[in-house]
């Protein structure tokens, strides 16, 4: 499993990352940030915020929230946090396009959805033993540094036995 976790971890990472750039910046495709809001305003979210609250900075912050997520999923850094920040980002963006349908080419929540399932996949799996969680002993299943996961103390658990079977 720790051979496979670097190939879905950062091509998730970077198309997460590049949705982002994508939604401020003139390259891969985007027109800017004045782009971008019209993007979301075009998707419902009026003012900024679906529904039409006056509230700006929705555009900014689900763009920060995927430019930031990626780099950190790609590198294995934080995982489960950026996994869930990719995957909360991303189901907005699901829901959004809901109505259009399933496939990507009719503009569906096809896309968002494989990214959702990734992300989701590797904040429960972890980040792999190539990964900058694992350099810095923080992948989960080794707790903190100098504790291992099943060292950890658990409400209604006895004595010393593994937390999972497989342990």
């Amino acid at each position: 499993m720790d051979v496979g976790l670097p190939v879905p971890r950062p091509a998730a990472g970077f198309l997460i990352a590049g949705h982002g750039v994508r939604k401020v910046g003139f390259g891969l495709g985007g027109h800017g940030l004045a782009g971008g809001t019209e993007e979301f305003r075009h998707d419902g979210f009026h003012d900024g915020f679906r529904g039409g609250r006056p509230t700006a900075p929705t555009a900014p912050t689900a763009v920060g929230s995927r430019i930031d997520a990626g780099p950190f999923l790609a590198a294995g850094l934080l995982t489960p946090a950026a996994a869930m920040a990719a995957m909360g980002v991303m189901t907005v963006v699901g829901i959004v396009k809901r109505p259009n349908g399933l496939r990507a080419r009719n503009d569906g929540y096809e896309y968002p959805l494989v990214l959702v399932v990734v992300a989701g996949a590797l904040a429960l799996t972890g980040p792999g033993r190539w990964s900058a969680d694992h350099a810095l002993a923080l992948a989960p299943g080794r707790g903190f540094p100098g504790r291992e996961f099943s060292d950890w103390e658990f409400p209604g658990r006895k004595g010393k036995e593994p937390v999972c079977a497989n342990c």
